[in-house]
This record gives structure tokens, sequence and C-alpha cells, in this order.
């Protein structure tokens, strides 16, 4: 029997001050041993969820979903860019359609991600303490689940 591990993927927007080869050293550490038969769910904006995508998709061969609080089209450049780079490695999308982006609306489209998973991975800005990335990862453990937490 295949078992396919879900995981939810967090992380910061602002990842401007490491180089991208850092990046793919973290993803590698701390993605990479989870990727055999899993299924990531990424939410699609920038930063960590732009580059994890980009990652995974070149990296593995594991199953990917992103996620976005209303419509791909609503994303920000970097992040649509991202998404149609890689299409044809993304399983699904799913579009949650909120009548509005906001604050509320991130925390819904991550509460749903870990809602679909088994663990989450985040990657928060390192010394910040208070995130959608840190909401996260606490909502993560109040559903009693597993999650790894790497400060960038």
């Amino acid at each position: 029997m295949i078992l396919t591990r879900a995981i939810t993927i967090t992380g910061t927007r602002n990842t401007s001050h490491k180089p991208l080869d850092e990046y793919a050293q973290l993803f590698t550490d701390f993605l990479g041993p989870f990727a055999t038969d899993a299924h990531f769910y990424i939410g699609g904006a920038r930063g960590i969820d732009a580059l994890t995508l980009l990652w995974l998709a070149g990296n593995t061969d594991a199953a990917l979903t992103v996620v976005v609080p209303g419509t791909v089209c609503q994303q920000p450049a970097e992040a649509r860019q991202a998404i149609a780079r890689v299409r044809d490695r993304i399983t699904e999308v799913v579009e949650l359609a909120a009548p509005e982006l906001n604050a509320a609306a991130y925390h819904a489209r991550n509460r749903w991600m870990v809602d679909h998973s088994a663990m989450t991975i985040g990657f928060p800005l390192a010394g910040q303490l208070h995130s959608g990335t840190w909401q996260t990862l606490n909502y993560t453990r109040d559903q009693g689940k597993p999650h790894v937490v790497v400060p960038i």
C-alpha cells in the first residue's frame, strides 16, 4: 500500500535577504526528506510560496496543490508567474473565492490547507514571532499535528 503524506507549506513573503542558492539548500534539507509520496499544499503568494512551488516542481515528483484565497488572477505577479511556469506540474489549483482579499481571507486559506494536511513545514522570517506564518504554525499545533519550523 502506498501512503501519500499531505504537507502544508507556509512562510514569509520577505525573501530578498537571502540568495536563491541558500533557499535551494534549505528546501533540499527540509522539504526533500518529506517529498517521496507526498502531496504539498502551497499558498499561491510571493516569497516562500513561489520559491517552494518552483523548487518542488523542479526537484521532486510530489503532487502539488496551489491554494489561493480569491483567484489566481488576484495574486501578485511573482506568484502568478511561478504558477504559470510550472502549471504542468501542478495537480490542482484551489481558488477559495473570498469576496475580499484581507488578513481574514489569507488566514482562512491557511486553515484550509492545514485542515487538508497531516503536517506543516513553516519558513518564518527569523526574529518575527507574529505573522501569518506563525498563525498557521500555531493552528497546526492546536490541531495536534506535527510541524517543522525553519526560520529564514
